[in-house]
């Protein structure tokens, strides 16, 4: 028997040191050649380690949360080979050429692979699964995709594909699975009409006390989590901020709110006029007001307005004003009205969720100055409107500057930068602020 001394890998030109994750072998166990001993955490990536040699893991040199220079030792293995290789330098020649590849794989494990048709293979999915460098060089050499890889059950900790499973998943793969991996072309045409299927990313494990309370997610709330994780995958979000002076509005709401309330026994609220502006700027940028369809743009031809409604139970929901376009300020208002009472009792139809083509959001209610809100799919858009507030100001007089005190608001909109160029998402917002800051104060309710 002969001893082998496993070094830290070098993992990269400016990458120096790493830091023990975790073991994933203990103390006598027997390991394979190129089978993932540790996981370490660098400056840039976590990646795992694997064994430069078959044998068994005689000693454990560093310990889990330990900080490792390259090429310092970090354990012990015990191999067949005879007494010359204790130092780990006198090896056959033979065996230094067999090791060079794994020690590339070492050091490029924190690039992906690349294979399957000049497709890369990550070393971690978008599900969060690890594939160590000899499972994504076995899939490379078999053409496995990323897609196949993960259908594959891990034996390793935390569910890992190790090489034996890999190995005995290609064993038994049979010839449909491997033409269907060499055709990607055939999932490619089938994300022509709809986003291909995601699965799940994986959350970071949570520690629980004795002390927490544990809460399950309602059905709403599970909902709203798995369309934002959604939107967020399917679309590049892009967010552009302008600030509008608000003065002329809010001295127009505050002249109509009490005729309103005695004339329609509601509030005259800030939201019908956010959405007035933003039909307005929608009419002019008409290419806001389209959808995704795989690799068609549909320019729809009415205008629904969704708002986000916040509910008791602290979940959003979002009605929609289907052609909101048709209606004036005091419609508007009653619309907004009835459908956030609706929202709020749970008494809304299920027709009017849908068909939205734009939404707004209104953060200033919760006091925010401005938001990056998540965009409503398959919709491309979503305008944020902050608080208003009172700032100093300066005002271009014919008599010059002067400061005065004006009521300030931000607006965020979230685009998809798939269809919406920064330069019409920028348009936009400013449009809308545009038609905030030039409301006309003799305008009739």
């Amino acid at each position: 028997m002969a001893t082998v001394e496993m070094v830290m890998p070098k993992m990269g030109e400016s990458i120096m040191e790493a830091t023990v994750l975790t073991w994933l072998k203990k103390e006598g166990d027997t390991i394979e050649e190129d089978e993932s001993v540790l996981e370490v955490a660098t400056d840039k990536v976590d990646t795992e380690v694997p064994a430069l040699e078959a044998g068994v893991l005689k000693q454990i040199l560093v310990q889990e949360g330990d900080v490792v220079a390259v090429g310092k030792p970090i354990a012990i293995i015990e191999t067949e080979g005879t007494a010359a290789a204790d130092t780990g330098s006198a090896e056959k020649p033979e065996k230094q050429e067999s090791a060079a590849p794994a020690t590339a794989t070492a050091e490029t494990s924190l690039s992906s692979a690349s294979g399957n048709n000049g497709h890369d293979i990550a070393a971690r999915s978008e599900s969060g699964k690890f594939y160590s460098p000899l499972v994504r060089n076995i899939a490379k050499e078999e053409n496995v995709a990323m897609a196949e890889l993960e259908s594959i059950s891990g034996s390793g900790k935390d569910g890992r594909v190790t090489k034996k499973d890999i190995l005995s998943y290609l064993d038994n793969r049979g010839e449909a699975p491997a033409q269907a991996a060499s055709q990607p072309s055939t999932a490619q045409a089938a994300s022509s009409s709809q986003p291909a299927a995601q699965p799940a990313p994986k959350g970071v494990p949570v520690s629980i006390s004795g002390d927490d309370e544990i809460i399950e997610m309602d059905r709403m709330r599970k909902m709203i989590a798995g369309r934002m994780v959604d939107s967020k995958r399917i679309s590049p979000h892009v967010t552009s901020f302008v600030e509008a002076d608000m003065t002329s509005v809010v001295q127009w709401r505050n002249k109509h709110k009490n005729t309103f309330k005695e004339q329609e026994d509601g509030n005259l609220t800030f939201t019908p006029i956010f959405i007035e502006a933003v039909v307005k700027a929608i009419k002019d940028y008409p290419m806001i007001n389209i959808q995704v369809d795989g690799d068609r743009i549909i320019k729809k031809k009415h205008i629904n307005i969704g708002m986000a409604v916040a509910l008791p139970s602290g979940n959003l929901i979002v009605p929609v004003i289907r052609d909101a376009d048709q209606l004036n300020i005091r419609g508007l208002a009653n619309k907004v009205n009835d459908l956030a009472r609706r929202a709020r009792d749970g008494k809304l139809k299920a027709e009017e969720l849908e068909g939205g083509t734009f939404t707004i959001s209104n953060v200033g209610s919760f006091g925010n100055v401005m938001g990056t809100p998540i965009i409503m799919q398959p919709q491309v858009g979503i305008l944020a409107l902050g608080a208003i507030v009172k700032k100093p100001a300066v005002l271009e007089t014919p008599q010059g500057d002067v400061i005065a005190i004006r009521h300030k608001m931000f607006l965020s909109h979230s685009y998809d930068h798939r269809v919406v160029d920064g330069s019409l998402g920028g348009m936009v917002v400013r449009r809308v602020a545009d038609y905030l800051e030039k409301w006309d104060v003799k305008k009739d309710l």
